[in-house]
């Protein structure tokens, strides 16, 4: 560590911001590509006249402290102050709708990928196009905007998300990273570019509607991963770095998703490979070999940030019903004067899982916070039902939420395993979810029956993704992104893969079946509470 503190300079460092969907993440990471510094800043979405939205605002307030909270970490430990760096990165929340006027002027507040309003503009584009474009695409929030005769549309004159607009800001380039680009409308694997197919498709569509703009000129250029995205200006020095020390003239990598950040940090981008991100929302992404014969609204096909082919299972719930639980196991500790750490919570409990019932006492959860495509549930409730004269115990009550948190996912792996040809050469999964030692990790993989990987980075997550996309553009090597991932990032990386359980397979695929059953349960619900028409929505 002294070695360390006596050699590290400014310019051995690479930073990645990732603007995810509950806090901003600033990670330093240094010339073996370790973490030596974070900061992160903690912010929430908001439903506001019928959308849900961040304010622009806490964009800019958020990069700050969050930046400066890492600087501040990395003055502290090392006594270093940071002025020109190597490179920087910014990656964000994929899909939504950030539209600009000629004077580069936000027209309405930002549309995140959480809005389900987009329902008919997505169906009305999959079936032109013959290309699935889910609801979250910034595609679909465009043409639901003219469908809509919304007053603003004819004023755009650039479309971006997130990731593209802070780093616009930040380097005056309207560029994205191809990863990001392809949840904003679809990629021609080949030429690395919009396919002019279904622009022309799109230009024809939108004219019928008197939207008479090119597409293909609001959207932003498209940068492969190792590609320069442009310099830090001195302005966008200081909208990062308020204090003045940070310099200008910083090489930045193109800006990218978070999916694609994700396949970074668990080296998933060669084909063949995927990984499971398990949070709020899931995402099974496996890199194709071969493209999809078939769309399936279930699946998204984006790219990895160099490029490849990529089939995306999305699910809008996850880890939150499982979050409100131990909220409340938590409370009931306090209220008894227990003192304890959230990890030994959930770890406690999450272990206590492992000797529930075959059928764990049939019990049956939908942990539905928002809704989900995959299964038709426009306005999610989350419900729990459980039969009389069995098992209710904690055993049971917390394997039928692990079970719940990824059964929507399993029916799209299904789905896709079912259809297509897909070979999986290994499956990684991060997550907090994960962090129990072997729990999510074995029902995982007995949930898509096959061996899942968990590296001891895979915690880093995404920001540390972009910092590594940051040092890679910095390289300027032949090297493709797969061989450098393998070669320079994961050579010594320790990790466990464990095998599906034959027994747990079969208690899996009986409750996803028992799962299925009682959709019509939770869609009563919501028909029952009065669900709004925001389809795919989250309540408030």
């Amino acid at each position: 560590m002294d070695d360390l503190k006596r050699n590290l300079k400014s310019e051995d460092i690479s930073i990645g911001i990732e603007l995810g969907s509950t806090r901003i993440k600033t990670v330093a990471i240094d010339q073996n590509l370790s973490t030596v510094a974070s900061g992160h800043f903690e912010w929430e979405n908001q439903f506001i006249d019928g959308y849900w939205t961040y304010s622009i605002n806490d964009i800019w307030v958020g990069l700050q402290k969050s930046y400066s909270a890492m600087s501040v970490e990395i003055k502290e430990k090392y006594d270093l102050t940071l002025r020109k760096v190597k490179s920087i990165g910014v990656s964000g929340m994929m899909h939504g709708y950030l539209a600009f006027d000629q004077n580069e002027d936000l027209l309405v507040p930002f549309r995140t990928w959480r809005n389900g309003n987009t329902a008919k503009a997505a169906t009305l584009l999959s079936e032109a196009f013959q290309f699935n474009i889910p609801e979250r695409w910034s595609i679909a929030h465009l043409y639901q905007a003219i469908l809509d005769n919304e007053s603003h549309v004819n004023r755009i004159t650039y479309l971006t998300t997130l990731a593209g607009y802070v780093h616009w800001y930040l380097t005056g380039k309207k560029v994205l990273g191809i990863g990001d680009a392809s949840g904003m409308f679809p990629i021609d694997i080949d030429t690395k570019s919009y396919r002019k197919d279904l622009l022309e498709e799109a230009n024809h569509i939108f004219k019928t509607k008197y939207f008479e703009k090119s597409v293909e000129e609001l959207l932003p250029e498209i940068k492969l991963a190792g590609e320069s995205g442009g310099l830090l200006t001195e302005e966008g020095a200081t909208l990062l770095d308020p204090s003045g020390n940070l310099e200008a003239g910083i090489l930045m990598c193109p800006p990218e998703g978070d999916a694609g950040t994700g396949m970074v940090a668990t080296n998933t981008v060669a084909q063949n490979t995927g990984n499971i991100s398990a949070g709020t929302s899931a995402f099974a992404m496996i890199v194709l070999s071969n493209t999809l014969k078939d769309m399936y609204p279930e699946i998204d096909v984006v790219t990895t940030p160099d490029g490849s082919e990529v089939a995306m299972i999305h699910t809008n719930n996850c880890t939150s019903d499982i979050n409100d639980w131990m909220n409340l196991f938590g409370e009931v500790l306090n209220v008894m004067g227990v003192d304890f750490s959230s990890d030994e919570l959930y770890g406690h409990i999450f272990e206590r899982s492992l000797s529930s019932d075959d059928n764990i006492g049939g019990l049956l959860s939908y942990n539905y916070v928002s809704g989900e495509n995959i299964t038709n549930v426009d306005t999610g409730y989350p419900l729990f039902i459980r039969e009389p004269n069995y098992q209710f115990n904690l055993a049971n009550f917390m394997k039928m939420h692990l079970f719940s948190a990824f059964s929507t996912l399993k029916i799209g792996m299904d789905l896709l395993k079912e259809n297509e040809y897909i070979d999986i050469d290994k499956l990684i999964a991060h997550g907090g979810i994960f962090k129990t030692k072997d729990v999510a990790q074995q029902i995982l993989a007995s949930a898509f029956e096959q061996p899942i990987t968990v590296m001891e980075t895979a915690s880093e997550g995404g920001a540390w993704g972009i910092s590594v996309l940051a040092y890679y553009a910095a390289l300027d090597t032949e090297d493709s992104l797969d061989v450098f991932l393998n070669d320079s990032v994961f050579i010594n990386t320790k990790e466990k893969t464990l095998q599906p359980v034959a027994q747990e397979v079969i208690n899996f695929n009986n409750y996803v079946e028992k799962m299925k059953k009682g959709l019509s349960i939770e869609q009563s619900v919501t028909k029952y509470l009065g669900g709004d028409t925001n389809a795919r929505s989250v309540k408030s």
